[in-house]
C-alpha cells in the first residue's frame, strides 16, 4: 500500500489560491514559491517520494505564525512546520499541498538562567548554536541526535540521541514551551519550575506531535552542567550479542554510561573507510563516560573489565578531547559512510526500540533477517537505551527492491513490538510508520484521533502524518 493510501489528504486548490495571494502581500520576499525552495521544504534524505509545499513561509515571530495559521484555517489549507528537514520519515512533505512554516529566522536565544539551569530559544536555534552559546556558562544542552537539528523539530519528533541513556530524550529536557494551535491563538504550556502537578501536562501532549496539533514558537529548556572529566573509546567483540550482553550487564551494574553506542561489522568497516579510524572491523560498542577525573577512569576500567568476560576488548580509551572528538564525529557521520557502501543507492532509514533485556535478541534476528534479504543494510544502534537503526540501501529505480526492503522494515517493526518494544524510539512515525502505529497502540490511536479532532477539527495542521485513515 502506498503511503498516500494510509491517510490521503485532499487538495484545496481555491482555497490555496487565495493562501497564496494573502501571504504574498503581507510577507513580501520572506513568502516564496519556487520550485527550488519548495522541493527543498519536502521530505528528500531518503528513499520517500518529495511532496512539496505551495509556498513557504519564512516567519520572524509568534504574530506572523498566527498570522499565517488563522489565514490557512479561514481557507482550510494545510500549515507544515519545517525546521532545517533533518527528520527521516516524511514529516515535512505536503501530500495536500499547503503552506510551509520555516522557523529558521526564529533563532534567537530568549534567555539563559545558569542559576536554574534552563534557557528558553525560539525553535530555530540548533543544538550545535545553542551549546556554542552556552559554552562559556558551564553548561550544555544535552540531546544529540547526530545531525545538527533545530530545537523546535526535535522537540515535535521527541528525538533524542547518543546520550539518552544519561540525560534522557527531549520529553525529559523540555520544561515548557509556547506553539500556535490551529485556531491562531497562542498556547504557553508551563512555567519553570522543575516539577508540576497542575492540570492535563500539555508540553508532553506537543512534545512528539510532529507538527499535527499545534507550530511550535518558543521552548524552555533544561540545561546541564558540562563534566569535569570525559573519557571515552571503542571496544572490539566477536559478535553483535557479546556486545549487547556487554551493554545489559553495564547498564545493570548502574555504571553510569554517558554513551554507549553499537555498530555492526558492516558499518564499523564503512566508517573506518569514511572517517580513517584506526579501530578493528567488526561489532564494537563506542563508550562515553562523564564525571571527575578519578570517576571516569574507573568507570572505564570497570565496563573494560564486563567487555572482557564477555569476550570482548581490548577496551581502547582516552580523555584527550581531540581523540574522542573524532571518534564521535565518526558515529554522527554514520548515514553518510553507510551510503559509500553502495555509490549511487538512496537509503531506507528505520530504528526500533526494545526492552533493553530483549536488545541481544532483536538484534541478532534482525542481522539474519537482512542476510535473507540480500540488500546491503547496516546497523547502528543507542544501544543502552535498547534503540538501534538500520539503513537499507536500494535502487529506488527498482520496484523488486524497494518492496524486499520494505517488507524488511514492516517484520523489524513488528518484530520490536512483539517483544514488548516500539516500531520507532526516535524518528517518529511521520508518513514513513503510520501502518505500524494501530500494532503498537491499538484503541489508543483512536483516542489520539479524537484528540486531534478537538485541537484541529479542520485537520489543516499537517494532515496526513501519524495518524492512519479511520478503519486502518
Amino acid at each position: 500500500m502506498a503511503l498516500s493510501d494510509l491517510n490521503p489528504v485532499e487538495r484545496n486548490e481555491e482555497g490555496i489560491a487565495a493562501v497564496l495571494g494573502i501571504l504574498k502581500q503581507t510577507l513580501g520576499e520572506r513568502f516564496q514559491t519556487g520550485q527550488a525552495v519548495r522541493s527543498q521544504h519536502a521530505h528528500t534524505t531518503t528513499y520517500i517520494p518529495t511532496q512539496a509545499p505551495d509556498g513557504v513561509a519564512f516567519v520572524e515571530s509568534t504574530a506572523e505564525v498566527q498570522e499565517i495559521v488563522r489565514a490557512c484555517a479561514a481557507h482550510r489549507v494545510p500549515v507544515i512546520a519545517f525546521g532545517v528537514g533533518s527528520s527521516l520519515e516524511g514529516h515535512t512533505n505536503a501530500p495536500g499541498g499547503g503552506i510551509s512554516i520555516d522557523t529558521s529566522r526564529m533563532n534567537r536565544i530568549l534567555a539563559v538562567n545558569p542559576e536554574d539551569l534552563d534557557c528558553t530559544v525560539e525553535p530555530g536555534v540548533t543544538r550545535e548554536d545553542l551549546n556554542r552559546h552556552l559554552r562559556d556558562t558551564g553548561l550544555f544542552f544535552p540531546i544529540d541526535p547526530g545531525a545538527n537539528a533545530s530545537l523546535g523539530g526535535m522537540a515535535a519528533t521527541r528525538a533524542s540521541g547518543t546520550n539518552a541513556v544519561r540525560y534522557g530524550t527531549m520529553r525529559e529536557n523540555v520544561l515548557s514551551l509556547t506553539a500556535v494551535m490551529a485556531d491562531g491563538e497562542a498556547v504557553t504550556t508551563g512555567k519553570r519550575a522543575k516539577k508540576s502537578s497542575a492540570g492535563y501536562d500539555l508540553t508532553r501532549l506537543l512534545i512528539g506531535s510532529e507538527g499535527t496539533l499545534g507550530v511550535i514558537t518558543a521552548l524552555t529548556l533544561r540545561l546541564q552542567g558540562i563534566p569535569q572529566a570525559i573519557s571515552g573509546g571503542v571496544c572490539p567483540f566477536p559478535s553483535l550479542e557479546a556486545a549487547c550482553k556487554t551493554v545489559i550487564a553495564t547498564i545493570q551494574m548502574g555504571i553510569p554510561v554517558a554513551r554507549i553506542e553499537l555498530v555492526n561489522a558492516l558499518q564499523m568497516r564503512a566508517m573506518k573507510n569514511y572517517s580513517k579510524l584506526d579501530y578493528p572491523e567488526g561489532p564494537c560498542l563506542f563508550v562515553e563516560f562523564h564525571g571527575s577525573d578519578a570517576g571516569v577512569a574507573e568507570q572505564a576500567e570497570t565496563f573494560g573489565m564486563i567487555a572482557e568476560e564477555n569476550g570482548g576488548g581490548p577496551f581502547m580509551w582516552t580523555s584527550v578531547a581531540e581523540e574522542r572528538t573524532k571518534l564521535w564525529k565518526a558515529r554522527h557521520d554514520a548515514y553518510w559512510s553507510s551510503l559509500t557502501l553502495r555509490p549511487g543507492a538512496k537509503g531506507l532509514s528505520t530504528d526500533v526500540c526494545v526492552p533493553i533485556s530483549r536488545l541481544a535478541e532483536c538484534v541478532t534476528e534482525t542481522e539474519a533477517d537482512i542476510a535473507e534479504m540480500g540488500l546491503i543494510a547496516p546497523i547502528v544502534g543507542h544501544a543502552g537505551d535498547g534503540n538501534f537503526h538500520v539503513l537499507v540501501l536500494m535502487d529506488v529505480d527498482n520496484p523488486q527492491e524497494i518492496a524486499l526492503a520494505e517488507k524488511f522494515v514492516a517484520r523489524l517493526n513488528m518484530r520490536a513490538i512483539a517483544m514488548e518494544g516500539t516500531c520507532t524510539g526516535e524518528h517518529g512515525i511521520g508518513q514513513g510508520k503510520i501502518g505500524f502505529l494501530r500494532h503498537e497502540l491499538g484503541h489508543g490511536v483512536d483516542i489520539m484521533r479524537t484528540i486531534k479532532q478537538a485541537l484541529d477539527p479542520l485537520n489543516i495542521m499537517n494532515p496526513g502524518k501519524i495518524l492512519p485513515r479511520v478503519g486502518h
